[in-house]
């Protein structure tokens, strides 16, 4: 009773010490955030106009001599300005990859929030769903490294900050759909368009650019030419939707484009040795170590096929 007494007595000093504990507590870990970011080796953006340069993957027959496929041999990437792009990939991208390119600042807090909430419930922070804007791709390509690290992803949304300061919008937006990878050796919307379709980037309608949007989140799996084309044909619906939802296209447009015919050119398979069997290896490894990795960090990969008996029985 006593202590019950006492706490009647001294609530309100009780409560006002609470706060006053709580602000100091967050402005400490206010504080020592800025302080570990402050610490942090921010690259300079003039290592912006540097692209990376990529470590080609090989994958290799089963003596590791003979080279099946050497996935950045004859990269193809043809830059073209704003101007020459068809209004239908620039919304279709900004519809899939970042609906509030225009309004945020370079980093979406939002999404951000959203992305960490997923994350947590999978059990991987760093990992899963990034949040990323389209500004912080550009950035992610262009500047840093890969690596899963908090501190990349606070040097990543400081940067994407800097560039939309020095970088209009629609520059920004040129740069991704210029670099963004389409698989394999195709790189950029211009040889996208070309290789799918045989035709320029200006000239895409617009079920054509809802697919070409919907390859650069994981470019082997949405491959058309691959064994996922029911999760490409499912995610090209998805753009339509998002476009038709952020008023980028009208509903008479929606409905005729979502059931119109698509057909892509046949896939080139030069400078590839046994290429159904190569694109089944390139698919697995994608599975299990993800895109950038194949695409970025020099894998050499030893296959279980026999690249002389292979030729012997193709002549047979």
């Amino acid at each position: 009773m006593k202590i019950k007494s006492w706490f009647k007595k001294n609530w309100k000093e009780i409560i006002i010490d609470v706060l006053i504990f709580s602000f100091a507590s967050i402005i400490i870990v206010v504080a020592g955030v800025l302080l570990w970011i402050s610490s942090l080796e921010i690259p300079n953006l003039s290592a912006f106009e540097d692209r990376q340069v990529l470590q080609s993957t090989k994958i290799y027959d089963r003596t590791g001599e003979t080279v099946l496929y050497d996935l950045n041999q004859d990269v193809r990437r043809t830059v073209i300005p704003f101007e020459e792009m068809s209004r239908y990939i620039k919304n279709a991208t900004v519809a899939i990859e970042d609906d509030q390119f225009y309004n945020h600042i370079g980093i979406d807090v939002r999404a951000i929030i959203r992305a960490a909430v997923s994350n947590m419930q999978d059990g991987d922070l760093l990992g899963g769903q990034g949040g990323s804007t389209i500004t912080q791709q550009v950035i992610k390509n262009s500047v840093l490294d890969r690596d899963k690290k908090l501190s990349r992803k606070v040097k990543e949304a400081i940067l994407s900050i800097k560039l939309e300061r020095v970088l209009e919008k629609d520059e920004i937006l040129t740069i991704y759909l210029n670099e963004s990878p389409y698989g394999g050796t195709i790189y950029g919307i211009e040889e996208a368009s070309r290789a799918f379709f045989n035709k320029s980037a200006a000239e895409l309608t617009l079920p054509e650019a809802a697919y070409l949007a919907a390859i650069p989140q994981a470019p082997t799996y949405y491959s058309p030419y691959g064994n996922n084309r029911e999760a490409l044909d499912a995610r090209q619906q998805l753009v339509l939707e998002r476009m038709r939802i952020n008023g980028f296209i009208t509903v008479d447009e929606y409905e005729e484009a979502r059931t119109a015919e698509v057909t892509f050119e046949p896939r080139s398979v030069t400078g590839i040795k046994a290429p159904h069997f190569v694109m089944y290896v390139v698919e697995q490894l994608a599975e299990l170590y993800g895109e950038d990795t194949i695409a970025e960090q020099g894998m050499k990969v030893i296959t279980t096929l026999d690249w002389d008996l292979q030729q012997e029985a193709e002549r047979i």
